[in-house]
């Protein structure tokens, strides 16, 4: 992640980098990050939060994603009101076709997307498919049924953008149960 961009909270989950302001960059932004964060969440309190993966960590939810996840850091911004978990919101900087583009994922406490945000598309405009198409991947978990042509119909005339949608949907829920999983259980002295 380059310096820039850390305290933005932009994560590289992805093989991609993160998206950086560059005067000649025709990058489309939508919404800020705060923008985001306050839709997703209103009346919430939201922490940001650090996570250091281990390597095994990394292999781990590229591995449960089903696809490339190679950052060691990741950002998540946890939602609660009155006391109680309303959801993670997490962001991920991705490569769709040549171009990047910014995706907040929130992810409720049952581990299913609850929504999804475009925030910045380097792409040409009609390549981003409209909130409708997005809402397919809203309430699924991570499973063989998230992937394009099965649970999440394809977006004619932009496939990399619908399969980038898809993939990092994926690489955000393998990533929130890999920090979701319970603690080991200590090993019991032979004594």
């Amino acid at each position: 992640m380059c310096a820039c961009c850390a305290d933005l909270g932009f994560s590289q989950p992805g093989a991609s980098a993160v998206i950086c302001p560059n005067p000649a960059s025709a990058q489309k932004v939508f919404l800020t990050q705060k923008e985001a964060l306050a839709l997703a969440f209103p009346k919430c309190e939201i922490q940001r939060t650090t996570a250091f993966l281990s390597k095994e960590q990394v292999k781990s939810i590229a591995k449960a994603a089903k696809v490339s996840f190679k950052s060691s850091i990741v950002y998540p911004y946890i939602a609660t009101k009155k006391g109680k978990l309303v959801g993670t919101a997490y962001f991920d900087t991705h490569l769709v076709r040549t171009l990047k583009e910014t995706v907040m994922v929130v992810v409720d406490p049952q581990g299913k997307v609850r929504r999804i945000e475009v925030l910045a598309f380097g792409e040409p405009k009609q390549y981003i498919p409209s909130k409708k198409w997005y809402q397919q991947i809203v309430g699924l978990k991570l499973s063989p049924k998230l992937k394009l042509n099965f649970k999440v119909r394809n977006m004619t005339g932009a496939t990399l953008t619908a399969r980038a949608a898809v993939d990092c949907s994926r690489r955000i829920l393998a990533l929130h149960a890999e920090l979701n999983k319970p603690a080991p259980k200590p090993k019991e002295n032979p004594e």
